[in-house]
């Protein structure tokens, strides 16, 4: 059984740490490759490394804008306790832990595996609204709700 005391302010402060420590990584990268492609000479022997970088400070660009966009998110996530899933439940299955929020995968909080998904997410979908004792079957595996928090 996967059920404990979890505390939720806690999970959700953990989550926008995650995301705070990703986007200032994304910030260093960014940084560095804009200046890097600066330095660069103008000359056609450069054009195809050029492009390269652009088109990387273009991905950087756009999965920058995907880690504000989960900030601004988790704004909106409620910490208060649930009696259905829906955003901002935590809900503990008999095979995993699922944080209704936003789609960061896998993480690790005091040393226990969770998933944070969107309310999107066809887990979420299948679980939104059931309660504690439901059970539910997605890509062909049977679950049953033990908590919902």
């Amino acid at each position: 059984m996967l059920t404990g005391n979890y505390d939720k302010i806690k999970l959700k402060n953990h989550i926008n740490d995650l995301i705070s420590g990703k986007i200032k990584t994304l910030e260093f990268y960014l940084n560095f490759t804009l200046d890097a492609s600066k330095d660069l000479k103008k000359t056609a022997k450069y054009d195809s490394f050029r492009e390269e970088m652009q088109e990387e400070i273009y991905h950087l660009d756009r999965r920058m804008a995907t880690l504000k966009a989960m900030q601004q998110k988790m704004k909106k996530v409620s910490t208060s306790e649930t009696g259905y899933v829906q955003l901002g439940s935590l809900v503990i299955t008999n095979k995993a832990r699922f944080y209704i929020s936003v789609s960061l995968g896998e993480f690790f909080y005091d040393d226990v595996r969770f998933y944070a998904i969107s309310e999107e997410s066809p887990m979420a979908q299948i679980m939104k609204g059931r309660k504690t004792g439901e059970e539910f079957i997605l890509n062909n595996i049977h679950q049953k709700i033990d908590k919902i928090l």
